[in-house]
């Protein structure tokens, strides 16, 4: 038996304009890592795990923890169908102001204007990004990207939306990339856990305490309430050092969750604190076997391999 535990985390599934790929490949990939999983882990509930450390049990040998951050619409119709052929569960933090559509996905609204740019350059906060070949494109989302997330939330949607205002016409009706409530309560109803990614999907260090609060509170209320569960799970958005510190820690606390969730790669280990639980992000074109191999072979303590064979999305 063991005392560590290792989680892991996804977005999408499908392609989409701030995680590309070709048609068909994340599904299939997806497929893949979950069959390396089988093969060498053991799958456990977050919640579970998270119960069992808490109380100083043991967890099984290459205990390993599937997370979802986002609410991705392909979840309900790639994840969850892949994750029960194989008897996995899996904990899906959902972000309630996307729920409710009453707002959009950042990234993915500045990642669907560089894909449908048309302006060869973009004058932005004092500097000249060249847009005339989709490698400039690249670099350029990826530099406003970076600079977007030191920002408070307000600030970086108006950022967004003058800058595809700028480079790309209005955008097309298309099929819903998020979840709805309805598709919430589906995917609350497989059995699957459910847990918050806040109300709007702040990088909640850049946020004061009383913002911070409301967005901690008012996601767990809107999800219990809607889902008619219990939700005290958290996932800190983007989740990188910095994105979150001490107070928003205590904010979680007091604000009843149990323990959240990073996407700072390493091991959970048995003195890990629970509001700073550390968690490896894939896509689904990650290679896990290497991984799992190494853990097959050489036990649990491998934070320091974990960081070199994936780097985490953010």
């Amino acid at each position: 038996m063991s005392r560590r535990l290792l989680v892991l985390g996804w977005h999408n599934i499908d392609p989409t304009p701030f995680y590309p790929a070709d048609p068909g490949a994340g599904r299939r990939g997806f497929d893949r890592q979950l069959a390396a999983i089988d093969k060498l882990a053991t799958v456990v509930p977050l919640s579970e795990a998270v119960d069992t450390l808490a109380a100083g049990g043991s967890l099984p040998p290459r205990a390993v923890a599937l997370t979802f951050d986002d609410g991705y619409a392909d979840w309900l119709d790639a994840a969850v169908p892949a994750l029960d052929r194989r008897g996995m569960h899996g904990t899906f933090f959902l972000v309630s102001d996307i729920l409710s559509g009453r707002i959009g996905a950042w990234w993915e609204e500045l990642a669907d204007a560089f894909d449908r740019c048309t302006a060869s350059s973009l004058e932005w906060a004092g500097r000249t990004h060249d847009l005339t070949t989709p490698a400039a494109r690249l670099g350029a989302q990826a530099a406003l990207k970076d600079e977007l997330k030191l920002v408070d939330r307000a600030t970086r949607v108006e950022a967004v939306a003058r800058i595809a205002e700028r480079i790309a016409p209005p955008p097309p009706e298309r099929a819903p990339m998020f979840l709805d409530w309805a598709g919430a309560r589906a995917l609350a109803a497989t059995g699957h856990g459910v847990g918050s990614h806040t109300v709007t999907h702040p990088i909640l260090a850049r946020e004061d305490a009383d913002t911070q609060r409301e967005e901690l509170v008012e996601s767990r209320r809107a999800l219990e309430s809607g889902l008619g569960q219990t939700v005290d799970l958290l996932a800190y958005p983007n989740g990188n050092a910095g994105d979150y510190d001490q107070q928003t820690m205590e904010l979680a606390r007091t604000a009843g969750y149990r323990a959240a969730v990073t996407t700072r790669p390493g091991i959970v280990g048995p003195h890990e604190p629970p509001y700073a639980m550390h968690r490896v992000v894939l896509t689904p074109l990650t290679d896990v076997g290497e991984l799992f191999g190494k853990v097959a072979r050489k036990g649990t303590g491998l934070a320091k391999k974990v960081v070199r064979t994936l780097a985490p999305t953010g």
